[in-house]
């Protein structure tokens, strides 16, 4: 019954993409309500909105160099702007563009020729909409038109990810009628809502098939009855859509430990990339996330389907595979005094709560050293390669 929540748990890592209107001012997807900017003069960036037919083709083809399996994209955020033909709701969409184009048909497409599933994010609230401060049952009707049509006609899709409940929380949303109409034409689809920041992890209404930590520490979800995923969302730098001023970017390999942190406790991570107005990634976020797919080419085995272990390793992260485990331990680079810092004769040994039968390397298959029975010793890499994290594939007696 639930088989479609432990699929989503199983693909482990996908990309979020902000992309909108926001993307043409290159100023932040929140920049509308920042900066104060009236609806008049924001709407003028729509005649400025000319996305390159190549966009969703070439987004799809860093997504599976980066390892992710999955892709949720901002098919309205809080503007108002729509990335898809809303049917006659508004005619404030990409198709009422130079683009003149369905941006969530196109992206559809390409994910289900790559076989990458596609997720959609759709705002709850809207800083534009005349209803969403004057009648909000009235907007919960064009709210659900819209969710209507993602739902049923771009064939099945991963799930819906909202965001903005948290605006109006002592308003009726009417949540019953939200996700029923998402079970009427998508029944596996996994329903995700944003917490914010300041409620990470929580749940909400039970019809939700996974909780969030936006920019948030995870925690394993352990539950009674309806199994319930987790999810992190991150960002490259300081903002989710393309801001050109902002060069506070993260680091590759922290990027990778936040996904290893995740993985750990049963989570999917969720790294976003904010395309510029044509729909071009920056080369900056394209040879981050080649980067990261680079590393998990060697480990996958830690991040698709697995589960969350039952057996621990001190100072290390662990993930239980189908007849094994996989350790993941904090490695430095080998060399000598001249060309590495810090450099010691000492391996350090990673001490497991279970006996060692057998372990090697996942990235180029030697054999782990163990003492003890039960300690793993983790040998640097050879000079040359230096991918932080190096895991290993372990069986126990």
């Amino acid at each position: 019954m639930y088989e479609y929540i432990e699929n989503f748990k199983n693909l482990g890592f996908g990309m979020f993409v902000h992309f909108g209107l926001y993307s043409v001012s290159a100023t932040g997807e929140w920049s509308k309500l920042t900066n104060g900017i009236e609806d008049e003069e924001y709407e003028k960036l729509a005649k400025r909105f000319k996305v390159k037919k190549s966009w969703a083709k070439d987004l799809v083809k860093t997504a599976k160099l980066a390892g992710c399996k999955y892709i949720t994209l901002t098919t309205r955020h809080h503007d108002g702007f729509s990335l898809y033909d809303t049917k006659g709701l508004s005619d404030f969409d990409s198709l009422h563009t130079p683009t003149g184009r369905d941006l969530v048909r196109e992206f559809v497409d390409e994910c289900n020729k790559a076989g990458i599933v596609p997720f959609f994010y759709h705002t709850l609230l809207d800083w534009r909409h005349p209803d969403y401060k004057n009648n909000f049952p009235k907007y919960i009707d064009y709210l659900v038109r819209s969710i209507e049509i993602l739902c049923s006609q771009y064939g099945k899709i991963g799930g819906l990810w909202f965001d903005g409940m948290w605006d109006k929380p002592n308003d009726d949303w009417q949540e019953d009628r939200i996700y029923g109409t998402i079970r009427k034409y998508q029944p596996e689809a996994m329903i995700i809502n944003n917490t914010g920041l300041g409620e990470q992890g929580k749940l909400g209404h039970p019809e939700i098939d996974s909780v969030t930590f936006e920019r948030g520490k995870p925690f394993p979800i352990i539950t009674s009855g309806k199994p319930i995923a987790g999810e992190v969302c991150e960002i490259l730098n300081d903002h989710w859509g393309y801001a050109k001023a902002d060069v506070s970017y993260k680091g590759v390999k922290d990027m990778i430990e936040e996904l290893l942190d995740c993985r750990q406790c049963g989570c999917n991570f969720l790294l976003n990339v904010g395309p510029v107005a044509n729909g071009s990634l920056r080369p900056i976020d394209k040879a981050m996330l080649e980067l990261i797919g680079q590393w998990i080419r060697f480990n996958k085995n830690f991040i698709y389907n697995v589960n969350i272990s039952d057996v621990t390793c001190e100072n290390a992260m662990v993930m239980k595979g189908d007849n094994c485990y996989y350790v993941a331990v904090k490695t430095a680079m080998g060399g000598n005094l001249n060309v590495v810092m810090n450099i010691s004769a000492n391996e350090p040994t990673y001490k497991m709560s279970a006996k060692i039968k057998s372990a090697k390397w996942l990235d180029d298959g030697s054999k782990v050293e163990i003492k003890n029975g039960n300690e793993i010793v983790g040998k640097t890499f050879d000079y040359g390669p230096s991918a932080y994290y190096r895991v290993a594939k372990v069986k126990i007696k």
